[in-house]
């Protein structure tokens, strides 16, 4: 890809960010807010939940401590009130709650009764609605703040915080706002201490009546029905204000309790009234309206639709945890079943134990690969198995061709062409390739001696059509290549065996393979439809009959990229190229027969475990991040540890089968922190590229060429210097 220049347009406008890069980031940005969001109206995120115990009550005035439950201090008074005889105030506390309040609300509706509700202001921006039928139905509704603190431990601006949204709550959803307060954990005035009074004060200078209560009904201990009744019941004729929950738990006694409490007390002369009704005053409700309405519906629009992304969210989560296990059960089992099967020693390709002896056509497409096609050539040049080698050089602008050509090696041709891409390479050598049987492999790749022999004996079989090799990574000393190699071996090598035995193997890799020459030719030769021309060509193969199977023994040992932005690059044109192949054969669903066949089965597979699993696997990370910050961080963690075990269960289990070494593993939970991420932004860049309809060319990586195969012919070439490291063309 070409480098835009840095220097300024000659009009003065900015550069601008690919909307590649924008949109993730807006996107990641979106759901970290919506997650965020979630978690402060869930009370997970700036929550207080400590508990002042009690203290000395000298600075409390006397007439607070033994006057009523409705406390004044608004403009500097200090003044309480009772509430008249026979006249009840049911106020319900830390609600609304979406099973008990509508509960609630319908007894009292039923016995043509008011209440307060004192409502927090995370409740109410999550059930709205309640909210609106509070007032709707004649009930007045109370602050109990946000996120329900002890305010005796809050400064002053955190108690103007927990009010403000609190109101904003109230605006949006029922339009109004109040000036009745209750604090929480309070209880009769009594209680007020040298603590909790200086608040009640202050609550005051912001315009606010505090209420508290003198008949507990102490429901919250479900003392049962009865006893909620004797509880709440005042004693000779007195009027009270009576505090009863409509959230926080099960409610169920205090729904029975209200219905016939209610009627009992109705029926000897008391009335139930909201608070101002009963004390004969203005309502405690003002209309919101203009601006301060329109934010308060703009709060709740939000906390609305950050609870049903979160709630997609942990659908997803689910969706992905039976996608992953799913996918892991799958491939430890028939892993499993396939290794035991090609390595019984009765076990051969075709019909009788003949081996492939036939001579065979290596092609290996070329592009400025100066610093790896010796070692490539070399490694073929030790095989086992008789070969011709074909090297097509597509337009190299570093020798690459002349060095091959210098090498005056036998069975060694050089075909050059004008640079045309990958694809166009492979075809000019297949139309130069002798034999029928075409091996194809990337130039930074090496084989091992055994490697076209083992690569070539499924087509004593005539059904096979082509052979997927195992490619390894040969430059894994470093912790980007341990990463990759664990990848190859545990995600790559173990599918192929899985799909192997479903008859649905996705991917020849462009490292190793070998096809048929037949089926090659009737299905049209390499194309350039798409950037993963070795997807595609597989897929076209399974859709015309043909079985594509998977040759463990048959190794090749390719370069990684060695930086990130060189495996950005490589993952993202491979992940882009693979949803451009699937989108190329979805008619294979429809259709009869062995496209059918795979179009039912190996789409929908390589959909789910190749674009949508990985799409939607970070939603497990972000839980997780937010699981650790905000909690339940033990058993977060805990999680992720049982989800870490069984990645690595399976990944030793892959090891064990390609009989690698297990001490990379050591790197598996880096691998897991800091690899998937990137893996994760770089298949939503190309789900983003797809759908916004943007191209992406060939990139060129970057190689140092050490990678070298057990058992080939050393180079003789002196290395190339330091300087010979950077790109080229």
């Amino acid at each position: 890809m070409k480098r835009r220049s840095h220097r300024p347009v000659a009009d003065g406008r900015r550069r601008r960010l690919p909307m590649r890069f924008l949109l993730p980031s807006l996107i990641l940005i979106a759901l970290m807010a919506m997650l965020m969001l979630r978690g402060y109206v869930h009370s997970e995120i700036l929550a207080d939940h400590r508990v002042r115990p009690e203290a000395a009550t000298d600075k409390v005035p006397e007439k607070i401590l033994e006057g009523g439950p409705v406390i004044d201090t608004r403009s500097g008074r200090t003044t309480s009130l009772r509430v008249p005889r026979h006249r009840l105030v049911l106020t319900f506390d830390d609600g609304p709650d979406p099973t008990w309040t509508p509960k609630v609300l319908d007894v009292l509706k039923a016995h043509h009764a008011h209440a307060v509700f004192f409502v927090t202001g995370t409740m109410a921006s999550r059930y709205p609605a309640l909210v609106h039928r509070m007032v709707a139905e004649g009930h007045e509704v109370g602050l109990h703040t946000f996120n329900h603190p002890d305010l005796s431990y809050q400064s002053k601006k955190r108690i103007d915080w927990e009010l403000s949204q609190s109101q904003l709550a109230l605006a949006g959803a029922a339009g109004i706002r109040t000036s009745l307060f209750r604090p929480p954990y309070s209880s009769f005035a009594d209680a007020m201490d040298n603590r909790s009074w200086p608040v009640t004060q202050y609550i005051g200078t912001r315009g606010y009546i505090t209420v508290v209560n003198n008949t507990d009904s102490e429901d919250w201990q479900k003392p049962g029905v009865d006893e909620i009744i004797r509880r709440a019941t005042p004693h000779g004729g007195k009027g009270a204000i009576v505090l009863m929950h409509d959230s926080g738990g099960d409610r169920h006694q205090t729904v029975e309790a209200l219905d016939a409490f209610v009627p009992r007390l109705q029926h000897r002369g008391y009335s139930f009234e909201n608070l101002t009704e009963a004390l004969d005053a203005p309502s405690a409700h003002t209309e919101v309206t203009g601006l301060d309405l329109w934010k308060g519906k703009a709060w709740i629009y939000l906390v609305q639709a950050s609870e049903k992304v979160t709630d997609a969210l942990v659908v997803g989560i689910a969706v992905i945890g039976v996608l992953v296990f799913s996918r892991f059960g799958l491939m430890l089992l028939l892993s499993a079943v396939h290794a035991r099967r090609v390595r019984r020693r009765d076990f051969h390709w075709g019909p009788t134990a003949s081996p492939v002896t036939e001579p065979v056509s290596v092609l290996v497409p070329a592009y400025n690969e100066a610093k790896c096609i010796e070692n490539t050539v070399r490694s073929l040049m030790a095989s086992e198995h008789p070969i011709e080698i074909i090297v097509i050089d597509d337009g190299s602008s570093d020798g690459t061709a002349r060095i091959v050509e210098d090498l005056r090696l036998p069975n060694v041709r050089v075909v050059r062409q004008h640079n045309a891409g990958k694809p166009a390479a492979l075809n000019r050598g297949l139309a130069n390739a002798r034999y029928d049987i075409i091996v194809m492999m990337d130039g930074d790749t090496v084989f091992e001696p055994a490697t076209v022999r083992e690569l070539v004996q499924p087509f004593a079989d005539p059904r096979v059509g082509a052979v997927a090799g195992n490619a390894k990574v040969g430059n894994r000393d470093s912790l980007i290549g341990a990463w990759q190699h664990i990848e190859y071996v545990m995600g790559f090598n173990l599918d192929r065996r899985m799909y192997d035995l479903l008859r649905c193997m996705p991917t020849i890799p462009g490292a190793v393979g070998a096809f048929r020459r037949a089926a090659l030719e009737r299905v049209g030769g390499m194309s350039d439809d798409t950037l993963a021309e070795d997807t595609d060509i597989t897929m076209a193969l399974h859709r015309d009959g043909w079985r594509v199977v998977y040759a463990e023994k048959a190794r090749a040992w390719t370069e990684a990229p060695e930086s990130v932005q060189q495996l950005w690059s490589q993952r993202y044109r491979w992940s882009y190229g693979t949803m451009q192949a699937i989108w190329k054969h979805r008619g294979a669903l429809i259709e009869r027969g062995p496209s059918g066949r795979f179009g039912r089965v190996g789409l929908p597979l390589v959909s789910l475990f190749m674009v949508l699993a990985p799409l939607l696997a970070p939603l497990i990370d972000v839980f997780l991040l937010y699981g650790v910050v905000f909690g339940p961080t033990q058993k977060t963690i805990v999680a992720w540890l049982g989800v870490l075990a069984i990645q690595a269960a399976c990944a030793a289990y892959a090891f064990r089968l390609d009989r690698e070494r297990m001490t990379h593993l050591i790197s598996l939970p880096l691998q897991q922190i800091l690899y998937r991420q990137l893996m994760y932004v770089v298949l939503l860049q190309s789900w983003i590229t797809a759908l916004t309809g943007g191209r992406l060319r060939w990139q060129k990586l970057r190689r140092t060429g050490v990678v070298e195969a057990p058992g080939s012919i050393p180079r003789q070439r002196t290395a190339h210097s330091g300087n010979d490291r950077r790109p080229v063309g």
